[in-house]
């Protein structure tokens, strides 16, 4: 490794993220063709996962690939799924070296795309930017890995810790930069998740709104009986933004049927105590291609996700005021009495957006 491979794989790096909750099931790769020290070829993952990145970009280096070196976020593919092995294509192309950041989780890859460029005799480079790369495909990799996605909990509170006063007036706690930000976080994942509490209360639409984009992230409500508005905003725009309702088996059949001529997907997941299974929730939503998913609450959702370690991320916007003892608190009753029973998240991030304090933590 040396400093142009640095260099290239961070290219290819912020190539892989302009895909991000466009591309799911498949992750979203980037890749550079470099030859003589020019970028000759580049290209991310196609919105619906193909082409593969190495694809569009070696048909934009064309016979330029002939020798040169490729730099690609992610182990190329090896097996013939819908389109041909990516291994296979760079190899067919000529490509002398490729440097990869990490392997594939993907049991049918898992090493398999690195050894068939190996046999033909192509030089390989691993991990390079691992750790950047690792961040950027922690949802496929964790999907592909284990089954369930990569759930990101944003909660937006007061300095001590309240989503909304007594009554339930809640708009606005954090400043409008901040409510930008988190549709900018909205785009970058597959899906955003609430649960029925949060639908009902505030009517949303759970879209990505004033960043130009036509494309929108796949709404997840969590409600066991469907309990929601059925002349809300989510059932009014269900045909046109794919809404996805998880539910228990005890549901009415009516129930179900009405929503799903509206045009929602229904996910049934099983149940524990009086609430959805969040380990069946999310293996489901897992099942159905979901890598990545933004949970915005509310209480009960969270504390549920939290009490049985589906959170793997925390993205708090705290805002400089209180609302006190009276107010809802942003999570809700999870049974803990002693310390060592919470889970720990270590600090990963915090900064200033506008009047408001953003600070990302990770599971430990």
């Amino acid at each position: 490794m040396n400093d142009a491979d640095i260099r290239f794989m961070r290219l290819a790096l912020t190539l892989g993220r302009r895909g991000q909750g466009r591309c799911w099931p498949n992750p979203a790769v980037g890749c550079v063709i470099v030859r003589a020290g020019r970028i000759i070829g580049r290209g991310s993952t196609a919105p619906g996962g193909r082409p593969h990145a190495e694809v569009v970009a070696l048909a934009q280096a064309g016979e330029g690939a002939r020798g040169a070196a490729a730099y690609v976020s992610l182990e190329p593919c090896a097996h013939h799924g819908k389109t041909p092995p990516c291994a296979e294509a760079l190899i067919a192309a000529g490509v002398a070296r490729v440097v990869v950041a990490v392997e594939d989780t993907d049991p049918r890859v898992a090493g398999q795309g690195l050894a068939m460029l190996r046999a033909a005799g192509v030089e390989v480079t691993t991990g390079v930017l691992a750790d950047e790369a690792g961040a950027d495909l922690r949802g496929f990799l964790r999907r592909a890995a284990g089954g369930a996605p990569w759930i990101t909990l944003k909660l937006a509170t007061s300095f001590d810790g309240r989503i909304a006063t007594a009554s339930g007036a809640s708009q606005w706690i954090t400043g409008p930069e901040a409510r930008r930000h988190v549709h900018a976080m909205r785009a970058r994942h597959d899906a955003v998740m609430v649960g029925a509490g949060t639908a009902r209360a505030d009517d949303p639409m759970l879209t990505v709104r004033g960043m130009g984009m036509a494309h929108q992230p796949v709404r997840v409500v969590v409600s066991r009986r469907l309990e929601l508005p059925e002349g809300g905003k989510l059932a009014r725009s269900a045909g046109d933004v794919p809404l996805w309702l998880c539910h228990g088996p005890d549901v009415d059949e009516d129930r179900r049927a009405a929503w799903a001529a509206r045009g929602a997907r229904l996910v049934p997941c099983a149940v524990a105590g009086r609430q959805l299974d969040p380990e069946s929730l999310c293996a489901a939503l897992g099942q159905a291609g979901l890598t990545r998913i933004f949970c915005e609450g509310g209480a009960a959702l969270a504390a549920s996700l939290l009490s049985a370690g589906m959170a793997d991320e925390l993205a708090g916007f705290t805002a400089g005021m209180a609302l006190g003892a009276e107010g809802l608190p942003a999570v809700g009753a999870m049974g803990i009495s002693e310390l060592a029973e919470a889970h720990r998240f270590r600090l990963a991030e915090v900064r200033q957006v506008g009047g408001d304090v953003l600070h990302r933590w990770l599971r430990d």
